[in-house]
């Protein structure tokens, strides 16, 4: 008979929390719909033989893959030319009979072997001009030839050029720079329970506007088929100005998906917060996407992030140093729902935050002393 259970670790020196689910004795964590990253976790399975989506849509298929693949592709895609040019230039002085003599009126200038038509062949895609090797007009084929050879190598450069460019300036990549908090909270704001998460720019470079979103998705079994269900969270401040650090507040409010989800409700409710950042970035012009996903073992209840803006003489100061981490602050250890109809006051056992164990003494933090740990009893 197998048992299932879940275990909430609580870390005291950085207040990470993670969730396991313990099966049979064996740790196994919850299978993620997104990465932190923004990458989602989905793999498609094509029809065998079938690469005609990649091929239709080419240049967003080398968009997407791998560097070291595109530089891959791209080295070969040099290397293949030259040697196809080469070998066309090596043909058009072996019928001319430049391999041969050298004495008659040659089409192309110290090209008597493929090794010189190689050379030749490089040397013009890559407009190197050494001097040595040059065409003559004594062949229209090779005039044309050369004519389409130039044509080419600009269309490979534009192609090349532009595929980088949109690679290095994708989402994936301006995500290190735009980040969200790696966990979200839960705390009372106004009287009402609130989930709340940070968006910052580390770079500083000042973005203007940008639109945030989020998303809860779940997956659910029915007559054994999956389906993904999507549910809005409606935002308070969904357009952001983002020159300083911000925190994006959901109330948990009836609308809410999360109004009946609990503190203890998180340990086993499997969902997913997604959330994006779309915005211009100012140097580029290019639009942008960050993502990040938070799933209920991410969310902290009944804590806030740490102050991280203050003022200055000459400046605001951001301490991102303090971008992550959370206190403690008094919070009833009960759903949206129940805390607004107001039947379970938590009385003085409830009130306190989850406790914690270290060196043989049980912690608790009470909402007498919201940022402090206050050592109740001892085993």
């Amino acid at each position: 008979m197998s048992t299932e259970s879940e275990e909430h670790i609580i870390d005291i020196n950085n207040t990470s929390v993670h969730t396991l689910s313990k099966k049979n004795g064996k740790e196994r964590r919850r299978l993620r719909y997104m990465q932190k990253d923004g990458r989602f976790q989905v793999a498609f399975q094509k029809p065998p033989g079938d690469w005609s989506p990649y091929l239709l849509d080419i240049f967003t298929t080398l968009i997407e893959i791998r560097w070291r693949m595109m530089f891959l592709l791209f080295s070969l895609s040099y290397i293949l030319s030259w040697i196809f040019f080469g070998l066309c230039y090596w043909l058009i002085a072996y019928i001319h009979g430049d391999t041969q003599s050298s004495d008659n009126n040659p089409c192309m200038e110290n090209v008597r072997g493929f090794t010189g038509a190689f050379l030749f062949s490089m040397e013009t895609q890559a407009t190197i001009g050494y001097g040595s090797r040059g065409m003559t007009e004594n062949c229209i084929g090779a005039i044309i030839v050369v004519t389409i050879h130039n044509l080419f190598s600009c269309f490979l450069d534009t192609i090349i050029i532009g595929i980088i460019v949109v690679k290095m300036a994708s989402a994936r990549r301006r995500s290190q720079a735009v980040r969200f908090s790696s966990s979200a909270v839960v705390n009372l704001q106004n009287r009402v329970l609130c989930l709340s998460w940070r968006l910052g720019d580390f770079r500083g470079n000042h973005i203007l506007e940008g639109v945030v979103k989020a998303h809860l998705v779940r997956h659910v079994k029915k007559r054994g088929s999956v389906v993904m269900l999507y549910q809005d969270l409606d935002l308070e401040n969904p357009h952001v100005v983002l020159v300083t650090p911000t925190t994006i507040v959901h109330k948990l409010k009836p609308g809410s998906p999360l109004y009946r989800i609990g503190p203890d409700d998180l340990k086993r409710k499997k969902f997913e917060l997604l959330i994006s950042f779309t915005y211009t970035g100012d140097s580029t012009g290019l639009l942008h996407q960050t993502r990040t996903s938070y799933t209920s073992a991410d969310i902290r209840w009944g804590q806030r992030f740490h102050d991280i803006l203050k003022v200055g003489k000459r400046h605001y100061k951001v301490d991102y140093a303090m971008f992550n981490e959370t206190t403690w602050v008094p919070v009833p250890r009960l759903c949206a729902e129940a805390y607004e109809r107001g039947s379970g006051h938590p009385n003085e056992r409830n009130s306190l935050l989850p406790s914690f164990t270290v060196n043989s003494h049980i912690y608790w933090a009470t909402t007498n002393s919201p940022e402090e740990v206050v050592m109740q009893t001892s085993l």
